[in-house]
This record gives structure tokens, sequence and C-alpha cells, in this order.
């Protein structure tokens, strides 16, 4: 059996390492320019080298997103751009613009082409255009049931790659112009300012200033915001599906976000390749990416188009029931102490939780802490300070640590 490829989001280098160092089979993420997530800290043309020798050393993936819609100015550094792109050795291009395909094709450049989901393909039809013209893979749009996309495959001899998890947008596919329009930024080009999280309220054409609730809420409605989407438990539907690639959503999230989401499907996906017959879900998978920043779950639009069950009507704000604290650095058998790289404040006598993608996740009372010149302290409250501690288990470099709030 053919593998599905668990594909991760790659907001910088520091990400990108992660993420493969989690299980990710290849991870996409953006250059500094014509990627459709503007605010991430996204990747000099030197970072994608390092990023694509550090994933392929481990037999991973790396593709380039250059999705945005460009008008007639975007597009003038584009031929060069693809040049450079191309001599980093990414394996793959992510577009969504008939435009891009075509100075793709007049550049000469040698490199697979993924359709973006911003293309919005959700037909067999649309599927075989893209195939004749010489896609290597559709990333094909949200809005898609599982019957919608086993007919796809089955019409189809290209690549499929769906989303698994992450954030929705409550417009199709991405193409959303309400950021544009409220806040003068263009989603179109990587700048959305996320108008569906913002707080809205019913006003009357001739009663200006007066705001009408739209629920029982006197700070408005949210009447845009989806929930994030979960596919963890249904891997094997997809699976036998024929998809090509699980994608997850976040160049956005931390390095926790993307630890954590990752190692709970490589998990799940490992487990259920050992023996399909016998396939069983664990439920501490699930538990794990409760664990990260997330609106509550949802399947989106793979059992049937999304109702009232799959918005949050009542607040934009996420669940965070844990923080991220630390990442270890080093780990002495001797001594059973950890170096830790601080990422939020804690100290003696926290709850901390350990997990990495060889280890199993425990939890132990912090006893002891020192600074990086061995001396006690109590807490480390400097951003990315370097401490060391004792663990009650063996450890080892960019494994986790996070504590539960309240």
């Amino acid at each position: 059996m053919k593998k599905v490829e668990l594909l991760a989001p790659a907001g910088n280098l520091e990400k990108l390492k992660i993420a493969v160092h989690y299980g990710a089979d290849a991870v996409y993420l953006g250059g500094k320019l014509f990627g459709l997530r503007a605010f991430a800290d996204n990747f000099s043309l030197e970072e994608i080298v390092e990023g694509v020798r550090f994933a392929h050393e481990r037999k991973a993936k790396v593709y380039v997103t250059v999705n945005i819609f460009p008008h007639n100015d975007d597009i003038r550094m584009l031929p060069e751009y693809l040049k450079e792109l191309e001599e980093t050795g990414i394996d793959g291009l992510i577009i969504s613009d008939p435009g891009v395909w075509q100075i793709v094709q007049d550049t000469g450049v040698n490199l697979n082409l993924h359709l973006s989901t911003q293309a919005n393909t959700v037909n067999w039809a649309g599927a075989k255009f893209w195939e004749n013209h010489g896609m290597k893979r559709l990333v094909l749009a949200r809005e898609l049931s599982l019957q919608e996309i086993i007919e796809i495959k089955r019409r189809v001899g290209i690549e499929l790659e769906v989303f698994v998890h992450g954030a929705m947008c409550i417009s199709y596919s991405g193409r959303c112009l309400l950021s544009n329009y409220m806040a003068g930024r263009d989603a179109n080009k990587g700048e959305c300012a996320q108008p569906c999280r913002w707080k809205y309220a019913l006003v009357e054409e001739k009663r200006p200033g007066i705001y009408y609730p739209l629920v029982e809420d006197a700070m408005g409605s949210y009447i845009f915001n989806s929930q994030d989407l979960c596919l963890i438990h249904h891997l094997p539907a997809l699976l036998e599906a024929g998809v090509s690639s699980l994608k997850i959503e976040g160049r956005m999230k931390s390095i926790h976000y993307v630890a954590t989401v990752v190692n709970a499907y490589r998990r799940a996906l490992d487990e259920y390749y050992r023996d399909p017959r016998n396939y069983s879900f664990d439920p501490a998978w699930y538990e794990e990416i409760t664990k990260v920043s997330h609106r509550d779950y949802t399947t989106g639009f793979l059992f049937g188009k999304p109702d009232e069950k799959d918005h949050n009507y009542g607040t934009s704000s996420y669940l965070r029931d844990y923080d991220f604290v630390g990442l270890v650095l080093d780990y002495d058998k001797g001594t059973g102490w950890a170096t830790v790289e601080q990422r939020n404040n804690f100290g003696v006598g926290d709850v901390l939780e350990f997990f990495g993608p060889s280890l199993e996740v425990f939890s132990q009372s912090l006893t002891e802490l020192q600074d990086e010149e061995g001396e006690g302290i109590d807490v480390a409250p400097h951003p990315q300070q370097i401490v060391r501690m004792p663990v009650d288990e063996p450890v080892s470099k960019w494994d986790l640590i996070r504590r539960a709030k309240g």
C-alpha cells in the first residue's frame, strides 16, 4: 500500500524543523513574496535552501506557495523569483492563478505544480482540466464531501490533497473580499484581517447607532465564525478514498501547535499502516490535539454541508487549556537533568507535561531549577531563557514542555 503523505505547515525555519522532527512527510511554506500568509515570518531564499537541505536529509519534501491572485504590478518580479525557487531544490510549487501557471510555462522552470485550494476545485471536470494542463497535484476545495472526493479520484489520475486539520475560512476556500472592504487588507494577497472572527450586530437603516444583537448576547454575534476542522477520527475513510496527501493548516501557529498536531496524526497513520484491518483509534491522539490553542472542532463538509453546530456563535476566542513553556535543548543521562529554552514563564512547583515524537507523555512536579551558570532560581521569567532542571524520565532534543492552565 502506498502511504499517504502527512503535510505540515512551516511558518518559519524553526517550525519546519519541528514539523519534520515530529513526523511530517512534507512541509509547505511561503517565501517573502507571492504567498497568502503575509504576516507569517516566511522564508528568505537562503532559509528555503537551508530548509530544503534539512528536510531532504530526513527524506521529507518542501513545497512553496506562490498562491496569491496577482495584479499586473505583482507579476513583474515573478519570472526571476520562479528561477530562484527552482535553484533551491524545492519539491513543488503551490499556485492558484492561471496567470501564474502561464508564467511558469513561459519561464520554462522545471517545478512540480500543485493547484492551491484557492482555485476552488470542486468537481471532476475541473480536476480533469488541470490534469490536462500538467498539474501534478490538486489541493481540493474544503467544501467537498467524502463521496465527492471519491468521485473525483475515480475520474483523474493525478494526486489529490485534502485538508484534515486547522482553521476554516467562512468564504469559499478562502476567496474573501471582507478584509479588503472593511480593513483595506487584501486576503487574496496574503493580508487577511480575519473580519469573519469579529463581533457583529444588526443595524436598521433609519436608526443609526442602535445595535440589535442577532442572538441573546449583548456583545453581538459571531455569525461568520467557523469552528476548526479535525478529521483525525476519519483517516481510514480518506485513505481508502485514495487521497495522496493530508494537509494540516497553520503557518501562523506556534511550534507547540505544529508539534502536537503532527505528532498525533503521525501516530494515528502509523498505527493504521501497521495493521489496516485491525486498526483501532486511540482516544489519546484526540486528547493531545485538544491541548493546543483551538476552536471547537468540526468535520466540515466531509459528511455533508455544515449547519449551526459547526459554527461558534457565542465567541471567537480560542480554547487554551495549556501553555507551551519550554523546548528541550539537551539531556544529560548521567545526571538526569535537561537543558531547556524557556518559551513561557514557569517555575519551581509547577506541574509540567513532557511530550515528543519518541516519548510517551508524562507529567512531573518541578522540584529544582537552575540558570545557565548553575545558580538555583525559583522561576524562569525571561523570554527564551536557558535553564536546567531534573526530569523524571529521559528526554531528547526538541521534546516540548507544557503546563495545564488553572
